[in-house]
């Protein structure tokens, strides 16, 4: 049985052990959410080298399969994970509760010191700003009305309300 104390170390032999099958780039989107639910998301933008390597080859759109010397720049969904990641992993917004009705904010920033982005949302949008000033992160994030939410912040949950939250932490 695998203790949640021993899933980074597990976590970390999935990027590092090289007799495993590669991921696809299409499949990378749940190797990553693996990652993230291992403990490993503050490294999340460490994980996109080969959509680096896309736009370094000039493609306008997504590469669908990993082979980038044969590939071709195919507009495929699945390699698109990364657009939705940003949002989901790095700035933390994701659903708490079924239709969105609640809100789950839990961020991986990894070194970034100041970002920010929203969504919409079926009441309105959802915005978060984090931005580190004097070793103490402000944080705000702006939930629609009549929405509730929470904040993970390094394993302590912090509760949101519709509107503006705004904390320093």
């Amino acid at each position: 049985m695998v203790k949640n104390t021993d899933l980074p170390m597990l976590s970390k032999r999935l990027l590092s052990d090289t007799s495993l099958t590669q991921c696809t780039i299409y499949f990378k989107y749940y190797l990553h959410q693996a990652l993230v639910k291992g403990g490993l998301g503050n490294d999340y933008m460490n994980w996109l080298g080969i959509w680096r390597e896309n736009i370094k080859m000039g493609l306008t759109t997504w590469a669908e399969y990993s082979d980038l010397k044969y590939s071709r720049s195919d507009c495929h969904a699945w390699g698109s994970s990364p657009n939705i990641e940003f949002f989901r992993t790095v700035l933390g917004i994701d659903s708490y509760s079924p239709g969105f009705s609640k809100i789950k904010i839990e961020p991986h920033l990894g070194t970034m010191t100041n970002v920010s982005g929203e969504i919409p949302h079926p009441n309105g949008k959802v915005a978060v700003a984090y931005v580190l000033e004097n070793n103490r992160w402000k944080i705000k994030v702006s939930l629609p009305q009549r929405t509730s939410g929470v904040l993970v912040w390094k394993a302590k949950s912090y509760p949101l309300k519709g509107g503006e939250n705004v904390m320093v932490i």
